[in-house]
């Protein structure tokens, strides 16, 4: 939606509530209030569950699928629309799930596949819907791709994630948020060269730049659609895009182009909104969903170029 759509959407609404406080108004600006192209996720309430602390159906001290189901009806009687459910995918939980390792099967702490079939139909049952985590800047290093990446320099999988030999010297700094050293490369000498992890160690980012990687996530997205899900939470989403000839990046050049912080930075890799248009064409848009992303390193003055309508993202 438009700045100046937004506006005009803003002033109908308040001349609207001005005007039924008067006794002789009339209903034409209420009537265009309602004639606003709804959509059930701008008026939803959103429950968010993390499934470890939530409901143990087991007695194994860790929460699961089975637990949230025996509570559908109390959250149904809150009165919420849609539960955003953090990570269930398969993961080695190095960061509580949002390091996957299987993004098409089930943490078995938290149950199997059947059982979140029956978290989705009891869900839909009671007219609530179930947003997901999408968590696609990085994975496990214990997922397969990473696995086969990590084996050898001509391994079909090896662009799969972001390398840097170790012959070209050391990479130019980039940070690392889980690091003691702040960096965002490591050392492998298996192949002897670096990767890159916005996040841990445990967590190599994903290479869009390569257009499998981009395909292998639109297809692990229509897996989750296909089977009933209304939607994905996308995980640091801004900052998948990367420019990969790694330059070297200054205090001065921040301070004078990114407001002085490195978010701000990652949240601007050339092709970004590219990428973004692409996923909204190939998966998004053939769906009735919710998209929401975590907006990290995005400004008030970037956050339109993600969201207005006519920009067809997210």
């Amino acid at each position: 939606m438009s700045h100046m759509r937004r506006l005009l959407l803003a002033a109908a609404i308040i001349s609207s509530a001005l005007f039924s406080c008067q006794p002789n108004s009339k209903p034409v600006i209420a009537a265009s209030v309602d004639s606003t192209n709804r959509k059930w996720w701008k008026e939803a309430v959103v429950y968010q569950i993390y499934p470890r602390s939530f409901k143990d159906a087991d007695g194994d001290g860790v929460g699961d699928l089975k637990g949230i189901i025996s509570k559908l009806d109390y959250i149904k009687s809150l009165g919420v629309d849609v539960i955003w459910l953090n990570p269930i995918y398969a993961s080695p939980n190095a960061d509580n799930g949002y390091d996957i390792s299987d993004y098409e099967n089930i943490m078995k702490e938290f149950g199997t596949m059947q059982d979140f079939d029956s978290l989705l139909h009891g869900l839909h049952q009671r007219n609530l819907k179930l947003v997901m985590d999408l968590v696609v800047n990085h994975s496990s290093d214990e997922h397969k791709w990473f696995l086969q990446s990590r084996s050898s320099r001509t391994n079909p999988y090896r662009n799969y994630y972001h390398w840097w030999n170790a012959e070209r010297g050391k990479p130019a700094f980039r940070p690392g948020s889980f690091e003691v050293d702040g960096s965002g490369w490591r050392y492998d000498s298996l192949t002897n060269a670096y990767y890159l992890h916005y996040f841990s160690y445990k967590q190599p980012d994903l290479n869009w730049e390569n257009p499998k990687v981009r395909q292998e996530i639109f297809s692990m997205m229509r897996f989750w659609f296909d089977k009933g899900i209304d939607g994905f939470r996308m995980d640091v989403i801004s900052f998948i895009a990367k420019d990969t000839t790694f330059p070297v990046i200054t205090q001065k050049e921040l301070n004078e182009k990114y407001g002085g912080g490195w978010d701000h930075y990652l949240a601007s890799g050339p092709h970004l909104h590219d990428y973004l248009k692409e996923m909204n064409s190939e998966v998004l848009s053939k769906y009735d969903c919710m998209s929401v992303a975590e907006g990290a390193g995005v400004t008030t003055a970037t956050a339109h170029d993600f969201v207005d309508e006519d920009a067809r993202k997210i």
